[in-house]
């Protein structure tokens, strides 16, 4: 099959796709307006997104890269991340984000944690993450013991699921906002009687309609291809050569069976002594 038959146009991405959607948050108007639905409340960002902000404690340490990280004039900092794939392991890698987003926030010999900033981390799948029918599940610390009382650490973590159900218990707004996202079409954005994801699918058109980011969007795709093909060929190769070891330890175990000496052994199947001596090691002998 002809690789480019695999290629989703540009047009055809929904907002679910993280290409379109790191495209059109990092325009921190269209951030903006998606935040404000989220948290219903306005959130006045300041100009700049980073898109793909890498983010490493050390060079040996595992890095993350968030999709948009952004920040409002008070301060607050909010990592929105699209992920449409399910994982099991979304929960704790939440949990890593949030660290190393707080480390990033407290510059070196500060000893006061009271300026560590507030801050939001929002991931939007296409799926229900926890099976209850939510559009939203916000998550802050209480205490097990008196649930009214909240740890004020000043982190937020939010799951959007765009398969909700529970519509008399969110905003309509948000409601369509979640199904526009998984459905990021000029119906879906008319059908919405909300202002604020009209402006954000007027981003969404000036991206589809963009010479420049259709040129970043092949690119990308290229290399996410070749990546894919090398790993395939690398797998397949790896997968020879256990075969041919698995091979050789069944041709040594036979001729041990039959009373042959290392050398005997060595000198028929065209190997070193040495050689032949680490693969009886894997029979155990």
């Amino acid at each position: 099959m002809n690789k480019r038959q695999k290629l989703i146009p540009l047009n055809k991405l929904n907002l679910t796709d993280r290409f379109l959607f790191e495209e059109v948050m990092e325009d921190p108007l269209a951030h903006q307006e998606a935040l404000g639905i989220i948290l219903g409340r306005d959130v006045p960002l300041l100009t700049q997104n980073e898109a793909e902000k890498e983010l490493r404690i050390s060079p040996e340490a595992r890095s993350v890269r968030l999709d948009i990280f952004s920040m409002d004039e008070d301060r607050a900092v909010y990592n929105t991340e699209m992920q449409k794939q399910r994982r099991a392991d979304l929960s704790r890698r939440s949990r890593y984000y949030q660290s190393l987003v707080d480390i990033s926030l407290l510059e070196p010999g500060i000893p006061d944690y009271s300026q560590l900033n507030e801050s939001y981390l929002i991931m939007i799948t296409p799926f229900d993450l926890f099976g209850c029918g939510k559009y939203r599940y916000t998550f802050r610390a209480v205490c097990e013991e008196e649930p009214g009382c909240v740890l004020e650490d000043g982190a937020t973590r939010i799951f959007l699921n765009t398969r909700g159900t529970n519509d008399d218990e969110v905003p309509q707004e948000l409601a369509e906002f979640l199904h526009y996202v998984e459905h990021t079409t000029d119906e879906a954005a008319e059908h919405a009687g909300s202002e604020r994801i009209r402006r954000i699918h007027d981003r969404v058109r000036k991206v589809r309609n963009s010479e420049e980011v259709g040129v970043k969007y092949m690119q990308a795709w290229e290399e996410k291809y070749y990546e894919k093909e090398e790993a395939r060929k690398e797998g397949l190769q790896k997968g020879r050569a256990e075969g041919r070891k698995e091979e050789r330890i069944n041709l040594v175990k036979k001729k041990l069976e039959k009373g042959k000496s290392v050398e005997e052994i060595a000198d028929a199947l065209e190997e070193t002594d040495e050689t032949i001596r680490e693969l009886m090691k894997e029979l155990g002998v």
